[in-house]
């Protein structure tokens, strides 16, 4: 080793990054995925499409915390009569939800009901 040769060019280290998904096995990863604590976690959340937020900021619609419970809560009627998607009116708010995903696709403020067509839902719910 007098002619500086490092014992990294005698033994070069060739790994590739490790992977940890080939070492989760898909049935587990199912049985977290379908665990009753994420169904929980998953029934307590209203998410908002892309779509969503961008028609919500435009029209100025905020939703207080009260008004997410209750839409939570009609998410959680119309889920148990078996909907799929549904137009949820509260108060000068109107929503289509797609109730599996539990996802709110397009809102609209009071000024854009009026005269409007609501297609491909299965449900409707008014709330006061």
């Amino acid at each position: 080793m007098s002619d500086g040769m490092k014992i990294s060019h005698m033994y070069p280290i060739r790994s590739a990054p490790l992977q940890l998904e080939k070492f989760v096995h898909s049935d587990l990863k199912k049985a977290a995925k379908d665990s009753p604590f994420q169904k929980m976690l998953q029934s307590e959340v209203l998410n908002f499409s892309r779509h969503a937020e961008t028609r919500m900021a435009e029209r100025g619609i905020q939703l207080q915390p009260e008004s997410l419970d209750k839409i939570r809560d009609a998410v959680d009627q119309a889920a148990s009569k078996g909907a799929k998607d549904s137009l949820i009116v509260y108060r000068d708010i109107a929503m289509i939800v797609n109730v599996p995903s539990r996802t709110v696709v397009t809102a609209m403020d009071g000024n854009q009901m009026k005269s409007n067509v609501f297609t491909k839902i299965d449900s409707a719910i008014i709330l006061s």
